[in-house]
Protein backbone atom coordinates (compact mmCIF):
# COMPACT_ATOMS: atom_id res chain seq x y z
CA UNK A 1 0.00 0.00 0.00
CA UNK A 2 3.05 2.58 0.60
CA UNK A 3 1.78 6.19 1.35
CA UNK A 4 -1.67 5.43 -0.26
CA UNK A 5 -4.35 7.33 1.44
CA UNK A 6 -7.85 6.04 0.39
CA UNK A 7 -10.48 8.94 1.01
CA UNK A 8 -13.77 7.01 1.59
CA UNK A 9 -17.40 7.66 2.56
CA UNK A 10 -20.45 5.78 3.83
CA UNK A 11 -21.98 2.14 3.01
CA UNK A 12 -24.43 2.89 0.46
CA UNK A 13 -23.14 6.14 -1.16
CA UNK A 14 -24.98 8.76 -1.89
CA UNK A 15 -24.05 11.60 -4.18
CA UNK A 16 -22.38 14.04 -1.41
CA UNK A 17 -20.63 11.46 0.18
CA UNK A 18 -19.01 10.71 -3.54
CA UNK A 19 -18.41 14.09 -4.03
CA UNK A 20 -16.66 14.57 -0.88
CA UNK A 21 -14.01 11.74 -1.78
CA UNK A 22 -13.78 12.86 -4.63
CA UNK A 23 -13.03 16.44 -3.88
CA UNK A 24 -10.89 15.81 -0.99
CA UNK A 25 -8.66 13.73 -2.69
CA UNK A 26 -8.07 16.17 -4.96
CA UNK A 27 -7.36 18.72 -2.49
CA UNK A 28 -5.08 16.82 -0.60
CA UNK A 29 -3.31 15.55 -4.07
CA UNK A 30 -3.07 19.13 -5.33
CA UNK A 31 -2.21 21.49 -1.80
CA UNK A 32 -0.11 18.66 -0.40
CA UNK A 33 1.34 16.22 -2.67
CA UNK A 34 -0.30 13.57 -1.07
CA UNK A 35 -1.19 10.08 -2.74
CA UNK A 36 -4.61 9.87 -2.58
CA UNK A 37 -7.17 7.77 -3.95
CA UNK A 38 -10.83 8.30 -3.70
CA UNK A 39 -12.69 5.13 -3.14
CA UNK A 40 -16.66 4.16 -2.27
CA UNK A 41 -18.00 1.37 0.22
CA UNK A 42 -21.07 0.83 -2.05
CA UNK A 43 -22.58 0.58 -5.54
CA UNK A 44 -23.16 3.95 -7.36
CA UNK A 45 -26.98 4.87 -6.71
CA UNK A 46 -28.78 6.42 -9.95
CA UNK A 47 -28.28 9.75 -8.90
CA UNK A 48 -24.87 9.74 -8.42
CA UNK A 49 -23.95 7.55 -11.69
CA UNK A 50 -25.90 10.44 -13.90
CA UNK A 51 -23.88 12.88 -12.19
CA UNK A 52 -20.59 11.13 -12.90
CA UNK A 53 -21.70 10.71 -16.66
CA UNK A 54 -22.83 14.08 -17.00
CA UNK A 55 -19.19 15.33 -15.71
CA UNK A 56 -17.23 12.81 -17.23
CA UNK A 57 -16.00 11.58 -14.30
CA UNK A 58 -14.70 7.60 -13.49
CA UNK A 59 -16.23 6.27 -10.25
CA UNK A 60 -14.35 6.12 -7.14
CA UNK A 61 -12.85 2.55 -6.72
CA UNK A 62 -14.96 0.22 -4.69
CA UNK A 63 -13.46 -0.65 -1.20
CA UNK A 64 -15.25 -3.46 1.08
CA UNK A 65 -12.93 -3.66 3.93
CA UNK A 66 -9.82 -2.59 5.54
CA UNK A 67 -8.52 -5.97 6.44
CA UNK A 68 -4.94 -5.85 5.08
CA UNK A 69 -4.84 -8.14 2.22
CA UNK A 70 -1.94 -10.35 0.58
CA UNK A 71 -1.50 -7.95 -2.71
CA UNK A 72 -0.48 -5.60 0.43
CA UNK A 73 2.91 -7.37 0.93
CA UNK A 74 3.52 -9.81 -1.83
CA UNK A 75 7.21 -9.20 -3.67
CA UNK A 76 7.44 -9.95 -7.39
CA UNK A 77 10.60 -11.89 -7.53
CA UNK A 78 12.32 -13.12 -10.86
CA UNK A 79 11.84 -16.84 -11.49
CA UNK A 80 13.38 -19.48 -13.05
CA UNK A 81 11.67 -22.45 -14.84
CA UNK A 82 11.57 -26.28 -13.33
CA UNK A 83 13.92 -27.54 -16.27
CA UNK A 84 16.59 -24.62 -16.16
CA UNK A 85 19.97 -25.69 -14.78
CA UNK A 86 20.25 -24.87 -10.82
CA UNK A 87 22.48 -21.98 -11.51
CA UNK A 88 19.58 -19.92 -12.65
CA UNK A 89 18.00 -20.40 -9.15
CA UNK A 90 21.22 -20.17 -7.37
CA UNK A 91 21.88 -16.70 -9.08
CA UNK A 92 18.00 -15.44 -7.94
CA UNK A 93 18.05 -16.62 -4.71
CA UNK A 94 21.70 -15.12 -4.66
CA UNK A 95 20.23 -11.34 -4.78
CA UNK A 96 17.33 -11.62 -2.54
CA UNK A 97 16.95 -13.55 0.76
CA UNK A 98 18.06 -16.56 -0.71
CA UNK A 99 14.64 -18.21 -2.03
CA UNK A 100 14.02 -18.67 -5.86
CA UNK A 101 10.75 -19.20 -7.41
CA UNK A 102 10.03 -21.81 -9.75
CA UNK A 103 6.87 -21.33 -12.25
CA UNK A 104 6.38 -22.82 -15.39
CA UNK A 105 6.16 -21.56 -18.70
CA UNK A 106 2.45 -21.43 -17.95
CA UNK A 107 2.78 -19.18 -14.75
CA UNK A 108 1.71 -21.45 -12.23
CA UNK A 109 4.06 -21.56 -9.47
CA UNK A 110 6.06 -24.90 -9.12
CA UNK A 111 8.32 -24.69 -5.91
CA UNK A 112 10.83 -22.44 -4.04
CA UNK A 113 14.01 -23.15 -4.06
CA UNK A 114 15.44 -22.21 -0.45
CA UNK A 115 18.71 -22.86 1.25
CA UNK A 116 16.58 -25.93 3.39
CA UNK A 117 15.84 -27.61 -0.77
CA UNK A 118 19.73 -27.09 -1.85
CA UNK A 119 20.81 -28.78 1.45
CA UNK A 120 18.22 -31.87 1.29
CA UNK A 121 19.67 -32.04 -2.86
CA UNK A 122 23.34 -32.51 -1.95
CA UNK A 123 22.34 -34.53 1.07
CA UNK A 124 20.34 -36.83 -1.79
CA UNK A 125 23.49 -36.99 -4.19
CA UNK A 126 25.88 -36.86 -1.40
CA UNK A 127 24.97 -38.28 1.75
CA UNK A 128 23.84 -42.49 1.09
CA UNK A 129 26.71 -42.54 -1.71
CA UNK A 130 30.55 -42.11 0.17
CA UNK A 131 31.95 -42.60 -3.92
CA UNK A 132 30.10 -39.44 -5.39
CA UNK A 133 31.87 -37.12 -2.24
CA UNK A 134 34.21 -35.65 -5.30
CA UNK A 135 30.92 -34.26 -6.50
CA UNK A 136 31.81 -30.90 -7.96
CA UNK A 137 29.68 -28.12 -7.10
CA UNK A 138 29.06 -27.24 -11.32
CA UNK A 139 27.79 -30.58 -11.46
CA UNK A 140 24.94 -29.66 -8.96
CA UNK A 141 24.16 -26.58 -10.77
CA UNK A 142 23.69 -28.41 -13.58
CA UNK A 143 20.65 -29.84 -12.11
CA UNK A 144 17.45 -28.80 -13.31
CA UNK A 145 15.30 -26.74 -10.68
CA UNK A 146 12.91 -29.02 -10.39
CA UNK A 147 14.97 -31.38 -8.54
CA UNK A 148 16.05 -29.20 -5.75
CA UNK A 149 12.18 -27.41 -5.18
CA UNK A 150 10.21 -27.97 -2.57
CA UNK A 151 6.59 -28.31 -4.07
CA UNK A 152 4.86 -28.16 -0.58
CA UNK A 153 4.40 -24.31 -0.73
CA UNK A 154 1.28 -23.01 0.56
CA UNK A 155 -0.53 -20.65 -1.98
CA UNK A 156 -2.51 -17.42 -1.17
CA UNK A 157 -5.06 -15.32 -3.15
CA UNK A 158 -3.46 -11.51 -4.20
CA UNK A 159 -7.06 -10.67 -2.70
CA UNK A 160 -7.44 -12.63 -0.01
CA UNK A 161 -7.53 -11.46 3.84
CA UNK A 162 -4.39 -12.76 5.89
CA UNK A 163 -6.28 -12.62 8.56
CA UNK A 164 -8.36 -15.22 7.30
CA UNK A 165 -5.43 -17.19 6.67
CA UNK A 166 -3.28 -16.67 9.82
CA UNK A 167 -3.92 -20.54 11.39
CA UNK A 168 -2.37 -21.89 7.64
CA UNK A 169 0.08 -19.55 8.06
CA UNK A 170 1.66 -20.20 11.48
CA UNK A 171 1.10 -24.06 11.30
CA UNK A 172 3.30 -23.68 7.87
CA UNK A 173 6.83 -25.27 8.29
CA UNK A 174 7.87 -22.50 5.31
CA UNK A 175 8.51 -19.14 6.40
CA UNK A 176 8.05 -18.13 2.56
CA UNK A 177 4.38 -18.38 0.87
CA UNK A 178 3.48 -18.24 -3.02
CA UNK A 179 0.88 -15.49 -3.52
CA UNK A 180 -1.49 -15.89 -6.96
CA UNK A 181 -4.11 -14.10 -8.95
CA UNK A 182 -7.47 -15.48 -8.97
CA UNK A 183 -6.48 -17.57 -12.38
CA UNK A 184 -3.70 -19.38 -9.74
CA UNK A 185 -1.07 -17.08 -11.71
CA UNK A 186 2.42 -16.33 -10.04
CA UNK A 187 2.02 -13.00 -8.49
CA UNK A 188 4.90 -13.06 -6.22
CA UNK A 189 6.07 -14.34 -3.10
CA UNK A 190 5.80 -13.09 0.80
CA UNK A 191 7.23 -14.14 3.81
CA UNK A 192 5.81 -15.07 7.24
CA UNK A 193 6.91 -12.03 9.71
CA UNK A 194 6.05 -9.51 6.84
CA UNK A 195 2.00 -11.15 7.30
CA UNK A 196 2.59 -11.22 10.63
CA UNK A 197 2.51 -7.48 10.90
CA UNK A 198 1.00 -6.39 7.49
CA UNK A 199 0.76 -2.34 6.48
CA UNK A 200 -2.39 -0.95 7.89
CA UNK A 201 -4.60 0.63 4.94
CA UNK A 202 -4.31 4.60 5.46
CA UNK A 203 -7.33 6.36 5.44
CA UNK A 204 -9.57 9.28 5.71
CA UNK A 205 -13.82 8.90 6.39
CA UNK A 206 -15.49 11.56 4.96
CA UNK A 207 -19.11 12.36 5.46
CA UNK A 208 -19.49 9.99 7.86
CA UNK A 209 -17.90 8.95 11.40
CA UNK A 210 -19.72 5.97 13.00
CA UNK A 211 -18.08 2.27 12.61
CA UNK A 212 -21.54 0.84 11.30
CA UNK A 213 -21.41 3.23 8.61
CA UNK A 214 -18.06 2.34 7.54
CA UNK A 215 -16.16 0.00 5.53
CA UNK A 216 -16.16 -3.67 7.51
CA UNK A 217 -13.06 -3.97 9.73
CA UNK A 218 -12.33 0.08 9.82
CA UNK A 219 -9.78 -0.87 13.00
CA UNK A 220 -7.34 -2.67 10.90
CA UNK A 221 -6.71 0.58 9.30
CA UNK A 222 -5.04 3.69 10.02
CA UNK A 223 -7.16 6.20 10.67
CA UNK A 224 -6.23 9.65 9.80
CA UNK A 225 -8.93 11.83 9.46
CA UNK A 226 -12.94 12.40 9.51
CA UNK A 227 -14.37 15.13 8.03
CA UNK A 228 -17.95 15.42 8.43
CA UNK A 229 -21.83 17.03 9.41
CA UNK A 230 -23.31 14.20 11.36
CA UNK A 231 -23.56 13.50 14.54
CA UNK A 232 -20.66 11.72 17.02
CA UNK A 233 -20.58 8.09 16.74
CA UNK A 234 -16.79 8.15 15.86
CA UNK A 235 -14.50 5.28 16.50
CA UNK A 236 -11.39 4.88 18.52
CA UNK A 237 -8.15 5.39 17.61
CA UNK A 238 -4.58 4.83 18.71
CA UNK A 239 -3.37 8.40 17.73
CA UNK A 240 -4.53 11.79 17.96
CA UNK A 241 -6.27 12.58 14.15
CA UNK A 242 -7.72 14.98 12.38
CA UNK A 243 -11.44 15.59 13.57
CA UNK A 244 -13.81 17.97 11.51
CA UNK A 245 -17.25 17.42 11.86
CA UNK A 246 -19.20 20.91 11.50
CA UNK A 247 -23.04 21.81 11.38
CA UNK A 248 -23.56 22.23 7.56
CA UNK A 249 -25.97 20.60 5.30
CA UNK A 250 -23.36 18.81 3.17
CA UNK A 251 -19.88 17.57 3.37
CA UNK A 252 -19.31 19.08 -0.34
CA UNK A 253 -19.46 22.30 1.23
CA UNK A 254 -16.48 21.83 3.80
CA UNK A 255 -14.54 20.14 0.77
CA UNK A 256 -15.29 23.55 -0.79
CA UNK A 257 -14.26 25.78 1.89
CA UNK A 258 -11.07 23.89 2.37
CA UNK A 259 -10.40 24.40 -1.53
CA UNK A 260 -11.10 28.07 -1.12
CA UNK A 261 -8.47 28.57 2.06
CA UNK A 262 -5.86 27.04 0.04
CA UNK A 263 -6.31 29.32 -2.63
CA UNK A 264 -7.12 26.98 -4.95
CA UNK A 265 -10.27 26.50 -7.64
CA UNK A 266 -11.48 23.45 -8.19
CA UNK A 267 -11.31 22.20 -11.78
CA UNK A 268 -15.26 22.58 -13.70
CA UNK A 269 -16.15 18.99 -13.70
CA UNK A 270 -15.10 18.02 -9.72
CA UNK A 271 -16.46 21.29 -8.74
CA UNK A 272 -19.88 20.07 -10.32
CA UNK A 273 -19.45 17.12 -9.00
CA UNK A 274 -19.37 19.05 -5.66
CA UNK A 275 -22.09 21.02 -6.39
CA UNK A 276 -24.06 18.10 -7.02
CA UNK A 277 -23.62 16.78 -3.74
CA UNK A 278 -24.25 20.47 -2.23
CA UNK A 279 -28.03 20.60 -3.87
CA UNK A 280 -28.35 16.93 -3.26
CA UNK A 281 -28.22 17.10 0.23
CA UNK A 282 -29.96 20.52 0.81
CA UNK A 283 -32.68 19.78 -1.75
CA UNK A 284 -31.21 23.12 -3.93
CA UNK A 285 -30.64 24.49 -0.72
CA UNK A 286 -34.25 24.33 0.60
CA UNK A 287 -33.91 21.74 3.61
CA UNK A 288 -33.49 22.28 6.95
CA UNK A 289 -30.36 21.49 7.12
CA UNK A 290 -28.97 24.48 4.79
CA UNK A 291 -27.02 26.62 6.50
CA UNK A 292 -25.62 30.28 4.96
CA UNK A 293 -22.43 28.53 4.35
CA UNK A 294 -23.92 26.25 2.17
CA UNK A 295 -25.42 28.53 -0.05
CA UNK A 296 -21.55 30.57 -0.22
CA UNK A 297 -20.48 27.33 -1.23
CA UNK A 298 -23.23 26.77 -4.43
CA UNK A 299 -22.30 30.17 -5.39
CA UNK A 300 -18.55 29.28 -5.04
CA UNK A 301 -18.69 26.18 -6.86
CA UNK A 302 -21.25 27.49 -9.58
CA UNK A 303 -18.19 30.37 -10.37
CA UNK A 304 -15.74 27.07 -10.97
CA UNK A 305 -17.87 24.64 -12.15
CA UNK A 306 -20.39 27.11 -15.07
CA UNK A 307 -17.16 28.06 -16.78
CA UNK A 308 -17.43 28.33 -20.94
CA UNK A 309 -16.36 25.30 -22.19
CA UNK A 310 -16.68 23.56 -19.48
CA UNK A 311 -19.27 20.32 -19.10
CA UNK A 312 -22.04 22.35 -17.05
CA UNK A 313 -21.34 25.83 -19.22
CA UNK A 314 -24.80 27.58 -18.98
CA UNK A 315 -26.06 25.74 -15.97
CA UNK A 316 -27.54 27.80 -12.96
CA UNK A 317 -27.92 26.53 -9.77
CA UNK A 318 -31.44 26.29 -9.93
CA UNK A 319 -31.62 23.92 -13.15
CA UNK A 320 -28.59 22.07 -12.26
CA UNK A 321 -30.19 20.96 -8.84
CA UNK A 322 -33.38 20.29 -10.66
CA UNK A 323 -31.25 17.77 -13.33
CA UNK A 324 -29.50 16.43 -10.23
CA UNK A 325 -32.61 15.10 -8.22
CA UNK A 326 -34.93 14.49 -10.64
CA UNK A 327 -31.58 11.86 -11.98
CA UNK A 328 -32.91 10.02 -8.85
CA UNK A 329 -36.65 10.10 -8.60
CA UNK A 330 -39.15 7.60 -9.49
CA UNK A 331 -40.10 4.41 -7.75
CA UNK A 332 -41.97 2.49 -10.47
CA UNK A 333 -39.00 1.62 -12.44
CA UNK A 334 -36.59 0.45 -9.92
CA UNK A 335 -36.82 -2.82 -8.01
CA UNK A 336 -37.72 -2.50 -4.65
CA UNK A 337 -34.82 -3.87 -2.70
CA UNK A 338 -32.47 -1.18 -4.33
CA UNK A 339 -34.87 1.42 -3.24
CA UNK A 340 -34.21 0.64 0.36
CA UNK A 341 -30.92 -0.53 0.22
CA UNK A 342 -29.49 2.32 -1.68
CA UNK A 343 -29.36 5.46 0.41
CA UNK A 344 -29.79 3.39 3.85
CA UNK A 345 -28.22 4.38 7.50
CA UNK A 346 -27.92 1.90 10.60
CA UNK A 347 -28.99 3.27 13.91
CA UNK A 348 -28.39 1.74 17.49
CA UNK A 349 -30.91 3.42 20.33
CA UNK A 350 -32.86 2.65 23.50
CA UNK A 351 -31.92 -1.09 22.70
CA UNK A 352 -33.01 -1.16 19.85
CA UNK A 353 -31.12 -1.65 16.35
CA UNK A 354 -33.04 -0.09 13.54
CA UNK A 355 -32.50 1.19 10.11
CA UNK A 356 -33.70 4.28 8.21
CA UNK A 357 -34.01 4.33 4.38
CA UNK A 358 -34.76 7.15 2.49
CA UNK A 359 -35.91 7.54 -1.65
CA UNK A 360 -36.80 10.54 -3.25
CA UNK A 361 -39.40 11.40 -5.66
CA UNK A 362 -41.30 14.67 -7.41
CA UNK A 363 -44.55 13.22 -6.11
CA UNK A 364 -46.01 10.88 -3.60
CA UNK A 365 -48.77 9.57 -5.92
CA UNK A 366 -46.17 6.64 -7.53
CA UNK A 367 -46.29 5.71 -3.88
CA UNK A 368 -49.43 4.10 -3.79
CA UNK A 369 -48.66 1.30 -6.29
CA UNK A 370 -45.62 0.31 -4.93
CA UNK A 371 -45.65 0.15 -1.00
CA UNK A 372 -46.49 -3.21 -0.58
CA UNK A 373 -43.69 -4.29 -2.62
CA UNK A 374 -41.24 -1.71 -0.27
CA UNK A 375 -43.38 -3.10 2.35
CA UNK A 376 -41.80 -6.69 1.58
CA UNK A 377 -38.65 -5.37 0.59
CA UNK A 378 -38.18 -3.35 4.08
CA UNK A 379 -39.02 -6.76 5.87
CA UNK A 380 -36.87 -8.60 4.27
CA UNK A 381 -33.98 -6.34 4.89
CA UNK A 382 -34.67 -6.11 8.21
CA UNK A 383 -34.45 -9.67 8.62
CA UNK A 384 -31.41 -10.09 6.66
CA UNK A 385 -29.50 -7.55 8.98
CA UNK A 386 -31.41 -8.64 12.10
CA UNK A 387 -32.85 -5.26 12.86
CA UNK A 388 -35.33 -4.54 15.34
CA UNK A 389 -37.23 -2.40 12.68
CA UNK A 390 -37.16 -0.45 9.50
CA UNK A 391 -38.01 2.39 8.00
CA UNK A 392 -38.05 4.23 4.72
CA UNK A 393 -38.52 7.69 3.94
CA UNK A 394 -39.94 8.28 0.68
CA UNK A 395 -39.44 12.01 -0.13
CA UNK A 396 -41.24 14.44 -2.18
CA UNK A 397 -38.55 16.50 -3.29
CA UNK A 398 -41.00 19.29 -4.96
CA UNK A 399 -43.53 19.60 -2.46
CA UNK A 400 -41.20 18.97 0.79
CA UNK A 401 -42.66 16.43 2.27
CA UNK A 402 -42.65 12.80 3.36
CA UNK A 403 -44.30 9.24 3.82
CA UNK A 404 -43.29 6.88 6.47
CA UNK A 405 -42.96 3.02 6.02
CA UNK A 406 -42.07 1.34 8.51
CA UNK A 407 -41.89 -2.56 9.03
CA UNK A 408 -42.19 -4.18 12.53
CA UNK A 409 -42.78 -0.67 14.37
CA UNK A 410 -42.33 -0.48 18.30
CA UNK A 411 -44.65 0.57 21.08
CA UNK A 412 -42.38 3.75 21.41
CA UNK A 413 -42.90 4.75 18.16
CA UNK A 414 -46.38 4.97 18.64
CA UNK A 415 -45.87 8.81 19.89
CA UNK A 416 -44.54 9.58 16.48
CA UNK A 417 -46.00 12.97 15.11
CA UNK A 418 -47.05 11.82 12.10
CA UNK A 419 -50.15 10.85 11.64
CA UNK A 420 -50.98 7.44 10.05
CA UNK A 421 -52.38 7.23 6.49
CA UNK A 422 -55.65 4.58 5.12
CA UNK A 423 -53.00 2.68 3.53
CA UNK A 424 -50.52 2.57 6.89
CA UNK A 425 -48.21 4.60 6.23
CA UNK A 426 -47.41 7.42 8.22
CA UNK A 427 -47.34 11.39 6.28
CA UNK A 428 -44.62 13.63 7.71
CA UNK A 429 -45.65 17.13 6.39
CA UNK A 430 -42.57 19.09 5.96
CA UNK A 431 -40.13 17.10 7.08
CA UNK A 432 -37.25 16.00 4.02
CA UNK A 433 -33.91 15.76 6.37
CA UNK A 434 -33.29 12.30 7.90
CA UNK A 435 -30.49 13.75 9.69
CA UNK A 436 -31.74 16.80 10.87
CA UNK A 437 -35.63 16.27 10.87
CA UNK A 438 -36.82 12.52 11.22
CA UNK A 439 -33.96 11.03 13.31
CA UNK A 440 -33.66 13.49 15.91
CA UNK A 441 -37.53 12.67 16.43
CA UNK A 442 -37.10 9.04 16.16
CA UNK A 443 -33.98 8.80 19.06
CA UNK A 444 -36.27 10.72 21.59
CA UNK A 445 -38.82 8.15 21.67
CA UNK A 446 -36.42 5.60 21.76
CA UNK A 447 -34.23 6.76 24.50
CA UNK A 448 -36.75 8.43 26.80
Amino acid sequence: MGNQIYVIGHLNPDTDTVAAAIGYAWLLHERDLADTIPARAGAINQQTAWVLKRLGLEAPILINDASPRFESVVIRLDTALPDSPLREAWGIASRTWGVAPIVTEEGVPFGLVTGKSLFSLVSDLVGPNPQRRDLRLTEILDIPCREACDTTIHKFSLNGRIRDSLHRILRAESDDFFVVDEQGNYMGVCRQRDLLNPPRMKVILVDHNEPRQAIANLEEAELLEILDHHRLGNPHTHAPIKFTVDIVGSTSTLVSEKIEESGLAAPPAIAGLLLAGVLSDTLILTSPTTTGRDKKAAERLARWAFVRGGPLAGETIQSYGQQVLSASAGLATRDPEEIVNTDLKQYEAGGYRFAIAQAEVTDLVQLAESRDKLLAALTKLRDKRTLDFAMLMVTDVVRGSSRLLITNEPPELSDLPYPPQPDGTRLAEGVVSRKKQLLPVVLGLLER
